[in-house]
């Protein structure tokens, strides 16, 4: 589908706070009453004006985040020439397109604000810096980047920067992901494939391997799977999420947020077909993440679980089952 993960010569990062059963979005009962005021409608769509940039040191740092935002792989990939971080070639625009500015693509524009915040897949509050890790070693399957490196005070001072052009206390359209309906059903991988054949393998390869450039540095359109792709845990490996992310962007030469070519029930499953681990090999991951049952994600696929919902049903659904168990109990299923 000209890319399922489309490059600006892009990657995955932060892919933003990811929501869970209790999270920092999401109250158990009884801990906050449901506020009464009515939400303020996101109409405003948010252009940013690299050329702003300031002609200073803050501003030498901005530029460098973001070109490290658009090639990552080039500076701190297997062959990065600023040090060898990732453990594969794509960049953070994979995910965070447009450099993280781009509506409902993972957009990064309130990470400045929204950091420190409790992250349940970790089970403990993240600063931002630990976030950028957090997708620098879980999407790249990498390492760390030191704390006070050149390129964590880059990719900081980006995004403050591109913070800078949000109006305060009002809410912009494509801060988060379009929503997706869940279906009555299962998402189908057998129709997945069919559909992948279809709209994606023209970019992505029939194996999912993804499309080099010609410099072997980074890739035109990335990795799907195998063992250069995204890591069981990442964003990308829910259905759900992908499905949100996919609905607004991809084929990327078809879809826009206003008018997406795939339908829901077709997102759900070529997301289903992408992430069924059955089918395809990722990195070997031996650590998994949500330390606390209660707090996993809907669709997070690795037990155990804190209800009666086997594996298979959490990852690729029926949902709404899940959904009716939790709101029995006075919390939301969050994904």
């Amino acid at each position: 589908m000209k890319s399922l993960l489309r490059i600006a010569t892009g990657g995955f990062l932060l892919a933003t706070a990811a929501t869970v059963f209790y999270s920092c979005q999401t109250k158990v009962q009884g801990e906050e009453k449901e506020k009464t005021k009515t939400p303020a409608v996101a109409t405003a769509l948010l252009q940013v004006d690299s050329t702003a940039i300031p002609n200073d040191k803050f501003g030498k740092e901005v530029k460098y985040g973001q070109q490290l935002m658009y090639n990552t792989a080039y500076y701190i990939g297997p062959e990065g020439i600023n040090g060898k971080y990732l453990g594969n070639k794509m960049n953070c625009t994979n995910c965070h397109q447009q450099g993280g500015t781009k509506p409902f693509s993972f957009n990064l524009m309130l990470s400045h604000e929204d950091y420190p915040q409790y992250r349940a897949r970790e089970g403990k509050v993240l600063t931002l810096a630990e976030r950028v890790n957090n997708c620098v070693t879980r999407p790249h399957n990498g390492r760390p980047l030191p704390l006070d490196s050149k390129e964590m005070v880059a990719f900081l001072s980006y995004f403050r920067w591109i913070n800078s052009f949000v109006p305060k206390d009002k809410p912009f359209k494509g801060q988060k992901n379009l929503s997706v309906t869940l279906p009555d059903i299962a998402a189908n991988p057998e129709h997945g494939a069919l559909l992948y054949e279809q709209h994606c393998a023209r970019c992505h390869g029939k194996e999912g391997e993804g499309q080099l450039r010609p410099d072997q540095l980074t890739y035109t359109y990335p990795p799907l799977w195998g063992k250069y792709g995204y890591q069981p845990g990442s964003s990308m490996h829910r259905i759900i999420k992908q499905a949100q992310w996919l609905k607004a962007n991809m084929p990327y030469d078809k879809a826009t947020w206003d008018k997406p070519f795939l339908s829901d029930a077709e997102a759900m499953d070529i997301a289903a077909f992408v992430n069924d681990d059955s089918r395809h090999q990722r990195p070997d991951v031996k650590n998994f993440d949500y330390p606390h049952m209660e707090e996993k994600a809907l669709d997070y696929d690795k037990g155990p679980f804190a209800d009666t919902f086997s594996v298979a049903q959490h990852k690729f659904g029926p949902y709404q089952p899940v959904i009716d168990y939790w709101k029995a109990k006075g919390m939301k299923a969050s994904y």
